[in-house]
């Protein structure tokens, strides 16, 4: 019997030497993400049970000392200045494509009609050509391309930067539809 209640003991003096919250529960650092709590990094307070029982033994978060929060605070300050610079990246990309224009060749009867369309995939990859990476699903198309003309796409970069790019649709070269059989 005197075990157990040791050993209830120190469970609770090991529960005691939690850093204690302004509301009193306990306050820990996330290390990961955890719905409905926060992100990682966040300093969260939460119930005893709830700190010792599952965050601290799933190591979803550990106690927030000062030197974890410096830590946190160092690496969110570089994730900030990573960030930033992507940013910059992008919009000198948005600079770039809006000034640029690509020509997709289809085929097409005499009036101009393809015969099929040209979509975000055609358009991904005549970028790609040009050494700019885009994927499909960043074209913003109010809805397939099908015909010959000039067409302005909104490329989205992400970050609500966004380029318009000048699409030539053309008719394939030697194409014998265009040159007019009689």
């Amino acid at each position: 019997m005197n075990q157990v209640k040791g050993k209830k003991k120190s469970r609770q003096h090991g529960v005691r030497g939690l850093p204690r919250g302004p509301h009193g529960g306990v306050q820990l650092l996330l290390v990961q993400n955890v719905e409905h709590l926060g992100k990682a990094g966040d300093v969260v307070e939460v119930k005893r049970g709830y700190a010792v029982n599952y965050l601290i033994p799933q190591g979803l978060a550990t106690i927030a000392t000062e030197h974890h929060k410096r830590m946190v605070e160092k690496h969110k300050a570089r994730l900030l200045e990573i960030e930033r610079a992507r940013i910059s990246s992008l919009r000198q990309l948005a600079e770039n494509i809006s000034q640029m224009s690509i020509s997709i060749e289809a085929n097409a009867n005499e009036e101009g009609h393809l015969y099929g369309s040209v979509g975000p995939n055609e358009i991904s990859k005549a970028l790609k050509a040009q050494n700019v990476n885009v994927s499909p699903d960043q074209v913003r198309l109010q809805g397939p391309l099908k015909e010959l003309g000039l067409y302005t796409v909104r490329i989205h970069l992400g970050h609500d930067i966004e380029a318009d790019l000048k699409v030539w649709v053309v008719p394939t070269v030697g194409d014998t539809q265009l040159g007019g059989r009689k």
